[in-house]
């Protein structure tokens, strides 16, 4: 923990600077968010069809540390960082993959996304309980 997702930065999420336009990093923390799923052996996609639960984003934070430019190879890092009832709260940090010269990876990046389940009228509901537990499984490994 936590579950570690390779990107290389494409030249379609830079700017005109080359750097990596800030809305993009909220997309890597749902690439992270989903191969976290995956990982425990869950998918999202199930969620949805077999359970009837979405987890809309409530609230989203990001802080900026250094930039990222295309052609970067980063290491998206994701955790579940809270589950009360049917409110979950995923935590990411996003690093410029070492190279052999470094010592210490750069932090780019870090924040928090809330989610609620709810089914698809937006009505709360309860995440399964098999997901809650493999969720839970992975906030006691931290």
């Amino acid at each position: 923990m936590p579950v570690t997702t390779q990107v290389r930065v494409r030249y379609a999420e830079t700017d005109q600077m080359s750097v990596v336009y800030y809305a993009n990093y909220l997309v890597w923390f749902e690439l992270g968010r989903m191969e976290l799923l995956r990982s425990a052996g869950l998918a999202y996609s199930q969620l949805e069809s077999d359970h009837g639960c979405i987890l809309p984003v409530i609230e989203a934070r990001c802080r900026y540390r250094s930039p990222a430019r295309y052609d970067d190879e980063i290491l998206i890092e994701t955790s579940p960082a809270m589950l009360r009832g049917s409110v979950i709260k995923f935590a990411y940090r996003i690093y410029r993959k070492l190279d052999q010269k470094e010592k210490q990876r750069e932090l780019l990046a870090e924040g928090e996304t809330v989610h609620v389940v709810c089914d698809e009228q937006f009505k709360r509901k309860p995440l399964p309980a098999h997901y809650a537990a493999a969720l839970r499984q992975l906030m006691a490994q931290e």
